[in-house]
């Protein structure tokens, strides 16, 4: 007989888990797709949209962290500027520029280009970390940003010879690489005494933070504000559900089956991402799509998809 421990849990825990990495990548998708709807409608302007999301997000969180707050406040004081630097990258830019992008470009680009940022990981381990990158994994890098190229350029050659570019998709690439820079500085040693959910809450903080004067800026010189039950609607939806859910259940997967089975479940993203936008957003795939869809996803996989252990 044998009995459950913290390595190994309970079956049905584990099962139910799984469950919920199914619909986890469902809930990170929309956030692009809340954007489009909300920018497209004119209902929030882009550093608004993304100053409201962050503000309620870490409020939201805060009665559930601040004993860790409280215990740790010397460390957070101590890390400030670091802090300060990940809500630039991971809210701030990969916040409000997103929903700028989203003015440009469809929703289903951006989805495909933002599924590269694992493989950015990559590069940027390999280049400021000393990592050392396996055939299997510059052959997926290559073919991932081979299907950025793709989708940026249209499928066209004569679009690629012309060096004629979408603004909207250049600005992905951007928040993509910023989020994978973000991603990289959460393995900093120094944050290792702080827990995820204090963390996110404290970044999501600054990013409000640092949002507010541009929100402030839009809402006076442009004399806009979400005033609309649809635009508080889709405001909430991407606090509640983008954020909070999306996070709460990548979270929740990587304690019960670990980070290298729940970081699999994010190749889906392109899959949920491109099905929302085109059900709910009317846009169209076009057959460049097809072919951004199937280089940018295998290259993904192959770059990011977990090795084997030996016994």
């Amino acid at each position: 007989m044998t009995t459950a421990t913290a390595e190994t849990p309970p079956s049905r825990e584990r099962s139910v888990a799984l469950a919920l990495l199914f619909v986890m990548p469902l809930f990170f998708s929309t956030n692009i797709i809340f954007g489009r709807a909300s920018i497209d409608g004119g209902h929030t302007e882009p550093y608004t949209l993304a100053f409201l999301r962050w503000t309620f997000t870490a409020l939201i969180l805060l009665p559930f962290v601040w004993p860790k707050l409280r215990t740790h406040r010397a460390l957070i004081g101590s890390l400030t500027p670091t802090i300060a630097m990940l809500g630039f990258l991971g809210m701030w830019i990969c916040g409000a520029l997103v929903y700028v992008a989203l003015k440009y470009t469809s929703a289903t680009n951006g989805t495909l280009i933002y599924t590269t940022a694992p493989v950015m990981v990559l590069v940027i381990d390999w280049l400021f970390r000393g990592r050392k990158t396996n055939i299997r994994e510059a052959a997926g890098i290559g073919l991932a940003f081979s299907g950025v190229g793709i989708i940026v350029f249209r499928g066209s050659l004569e679009t690629l010879l012309s060096l004629s570019f979408n603004v909207g998709d250049l600005i992905f690439v951007a928040t993509a690489f910023s989020w994978a820079v973000y991603s990289v500085w959460l393995k900093s040693d120094k944050l290792a005494p702080l827990q995820t959910l204090p963390l996110f809450a404290l970044t999501a903080g600054a990013g409000a933070v640092l949002l507010l004067p541009f929100a402030a800026f839009e809402t006076v010189s442009l004399a806009t504000f979400p005033s609309t039950l649809t635009a508080w609607a889709l405001i909430s939806a991407t606090v509640i559900i983008s954020s909070l859910l999306a996070f709460s259940l990548f979270q929740n997967g990587v304690r019960v089956v670990g980070s290298s089975i729940t970081s699999i479940f994010l190749y889906l993203l392109p899959v949920y991402g491109v099905a929302l936008a085109v059900l709910f957003l009317g846009e169209t795939l076009f057959p460049f799509h097809f072919w951004g869809i199937a280089t940018v996803l295998s290259g993904v996989v192959l770059a990011t998809f977990p090795a084997r252990k030996k016994a």
